[in-house]
């Protein structure tokens, strides 16, 4: 055989391997992101309980204890204010560092939907204040002489509160034009949890409760203050719960889009 009946070499680019499915590239995103956070947030998460706590410690010198409905808001608000500190300010500055850092190209080369990067990692973080909210809810409930046999509402709330906020805060860190914004805003929303989360909502002006109707994670506080009562309204419960849904829907479609609009 000489030389000019050497076959030809196909220079045709090989096909891709097919993208991966949403549920399966979301589990194994939700894995690795716990994976990292049970070595770097463990600090953060207590300082969040430790910030909660004091926060009951606090109020707990201007409300008074007992079946009141001032009470109930404190120790739900403080118990869901856990949540807003990791969900919405740690996933604002996480999101905000990776596109400042050009991390966002890593998760561009891979084969997964851009939905399963932005719910797996919203997943990780909420899942990550489970120990924290209920440590909260318990020590308040002591506090303020409250039952605690409802304290299962918040297998509810903090999912559905944590979609919202997670969403919001990856939103939040993926929209801002500079890491330092993105670190600026999830401050400011979770100084508005506080603000407006644990406060009463009877006790606030009237244009600033408007303001707090906006607030995502106001509907899994009410939700969860309303089962303190000896009688809770379920209806209204389960209203709470399912607008809180609905808007965790809404953030994390947000923060979907503008994850894709970060990585081009």
């Amino acid at each position: 055989m000489t030389l000019l009946d050497t076959p030809a070499v196909s220079t045709a680019p090989a096909p891709l391997a097919p993208a991966a499915r949403l549920l399966p590239a979301l589990a194994a995103v939700y894995r690795a992101q716990l994976a990292r956070a049970k070595v770097s947030r463990i600090p953060l998460l207590f300082v969040a309980t430790f910030q909660s706590v004091g926060i009951l410690v606090m109020m707990r010198g201007v409300v008074d204890p007992g079946d009141n409905p001032s009470a109930h808001a404190v120790v739900a608000g403080s118990a869901v204010l856990v949540v807003a500190f990791v969900a919405l300010n740690l996933l604002a500055q996480y999101f905000g560092k990776l596109r400042a850092t050009g991390g966002l190209d890593h998760y561009a080369t891979l084969p997964v939907p851009p939905a399963s990067v932005v719910l797996g990692t919203a997943a990780a973080y909420a899942s990550f204040t489970v120990p924290g909210v209920f440590v909260t809810a318990g020590i308040g409930s002591w506090m303020f002489e409250l039952p605690v046999a409802r304290t299962w509402i918040l297998l509810a709330v903090i999912p559905l509160s944590g979609a919202a906020l997670a969403g919001l805060g990856a939103a939040l860190g993926l929209l801002a034009p500079r890491q330092e914004l993105a670190t600026l805003a999830g401050q400011l929303g979770m100084s508005a949890a506080l603000l407006l989360g644990v406060l009463p909502a009877s006790r606030l002006p009237e244009p600033v409760q408007w303001l707090r109707d906006l607030l995502p994670s106001s509907y899994g506080v009410d939700a969860f203050a309303l089962t303190f009562a000896p009688h809770p309204d379920w209806g209204r419960v389960l209203l709470d719960l399912g607008v809180c849904g609905a808007v965790g829907l809404v953030s994390l479609t947000l923060a979907t889009w503008a994850y894709r609009r970060a990585a081009r």
